[in-house]
């Protein structure tokens, strides 16, 4: 006979209910399987957030490590007339700044002109600009005012060229030439026009000499330098922005008056640092919180609730915080006015800081950075040092939380593929199943058949004999 093609056609019981119930009993082994690949995938997403946050900590901590942070300067101007910028070879100090002349370009303009389009003939413009003399190329049809402005603007000469309507009704147009550079030794010493052809008038038109008393072309602004005395001392600048009047410092001159200029320690650049380290801890100790919760009425529970890792993590950094510095007469950040509160977060006396800055600043860079005398003897490490040996040894490779995470993503892996194998054996578990389903199904279908035959057989038999 046929094939049964689905189970329970031939012998009419539920077979294929059965084999989803034996299938649904056979996968309840994946389960801890699968809880243990959850577990273990939130355990390493934890180790993730704890990574980030010390590493903000790690960045905070790296800053107080450096030297150059305490010896930092910041200028500060009183005054509108000009801006300062500093560098890290300034040097603190008042220096009194006064302007008396601003740098300016030269502007030279020639007469005027009725079209701005036509065309005026074609040669050899030479220009001498800052001590380069540079000769540039008119051609016939491109010999307009717009044309000789374009090709100054195209030469890279050290001016810029443009079209100005003065509005005089006959000769309104005038071309204008205006140096790129402030300054006397950026300005047009010299500018004449050779004809490539006939006479076009542009000879006389286009000329300037600036040793001359007289001009083709006017000489609309003068170029000049800019004039300021530093503490007294009298200092010329072709640009606005002067660098060597106050070493280490960038002068931006605006306008002319008097300004004070003061180069002194940058107080806010260390504060801003100090405090940073401290919300940086603060924020790290509220993800380990989270990562360590527990609700006791829904039973809820931080990843990483037990964790001996972060036990051993959090242990490493309270010991490094309360650790003492190298040297100094400040000897724990509770000198700074930092303190250790019993949720384990950081407090910041904001005034007692301020003082330790202000009148300690040699002694809070030796004790964050440590001492750096030549004295023969190894140089001691100071709290930021100490605290950034810790924190490596946390987080670089091959570290404490490295090899946490590594380990249990190694047991994941060992997971996974213990789940393909028990799923394997499932599937083959099921379709075993299946095939001797088939078998009966087949088997009951056979005997049913056989049974309705010999009903027939009899009731035949019993027909013919009459009974």
């Amino acid at each position: 006979m046929p094939s049964i093609s689905s189970l329970g056609i031939g012998s009419g019981l539920d077979l294929n209910g059965l084999l989803d119930q034996l299938e649904a009993a056979e996968r309840k082994q994946l389960e801890p399987i699968a809880a243990k690949q959850n577990s273990y995938e939130a355990k390493i997403s934890a180790y993730g957030k704890l990574e980030s946050a010390l590493s903000s900590f790690q960045d905070a901590v790296s800053k107080l490590k450096d030297p150059a942070l305490f010896s930092s300067l910041s200028s500060s101007v009183e005054g509108d007339g000009i801006t300062a910028s500093d560098s890290s070879s300034a040097q603190a100090g008042r220096y009194e700044v006064s302007v008396t002349q601003l740098a300016r370009s030269q502007s030279l303009a020639t007469s005027g002109m009725a079209e701005r389009d036509s065309q005026l003939g074609g040669g050899t413009l030479s220009l001498g600009v800052g001590g380069e003399n540079v000769d540039i190329e008119i051609s016939e049809e491109n010999s307009s005012l717009e044309g000789i402005r374009d090709a100054i603007n195209a030469s890279d000469a050290g001016v810029s060229a443009s079209i100005v309507n003065d509005g005089d009704p006959d000769t309104p147009y005038r071309l204008v030439l205006t140096s790129k550079e402030t300054g006397s030794e950026a300005s047009v010493s010299s500018m004449s026009f050779s004809a490539s052809g006939s006479e076009t008038g542009l000879e006389s038109v286009l000329s300037f000499d600036a040793t001359a008393a007289t001009n083709a072309m006017e000489e609309t602004v003068s170029a000049r330098n800019a004039e300021l005395t530093v503490n007294g001392i009298a200092i010329s600048s072709p640009s606005n922005k002067v660098e060597g009047a106050i070493e280490g410092v960038t002068l931006t001159l605006n306008e002319t008056g008097d300004n004070t200029i003061k180069v002194e320690n940058d107080n806010f650049a260390l504060r801003d640092a100090i405090k940073t380290f401290v919300s940086s801890y603060n924020n790290l100790q509220s993800t380990t919180d989270s990562l360590t919760s527990f609700d006791s009425e829904s039973g809820a529970a931080g990843e990483l609730l037990g964790d001996a890792t972060l036990r051993n993590i959090d242990a490493r950094l309270r010991n490094g915080l309360t650790s003492s510095a190298a040297a100094g007469s400040l000897n724990s950040l509770s000198d700074l006015g930092i303190t250790l509160q019993l949720d384990g977060t950081l407090e910041l006396d904001a005034e007692k800081l301020d003082d330790v800055i202000t009148h300690q600043r040699g002694d809070l860079a030796t004790f964050f950075s440590g001492t750096t005398d030549a004295s023969g003897e190894p140089p001691a490490a100071g709290f930021a040092t100490q605290l950034a040996t810790t924190l490596g040894n946390i987080l670089d490779d091959g570290g404490l939380l490295d090899n946490a995470t590594t380990g249990f993503e190694s047991r994941l892996e060992t997971l996974d593929a213990q789940y393909l194998r028990t799923e394997k054996t499932i599937n083959s578990t099921v379709e075993r199943y299946r095939q001797q389903f088939g078998q009966l199904d087949t088997l009951i279908a056979n005997m049913n058949q056989t049974s309705d035959y010999l009903t027939q057989q009899f009731d035949a038999l019993n027909a013919q004999t009459g009974k």
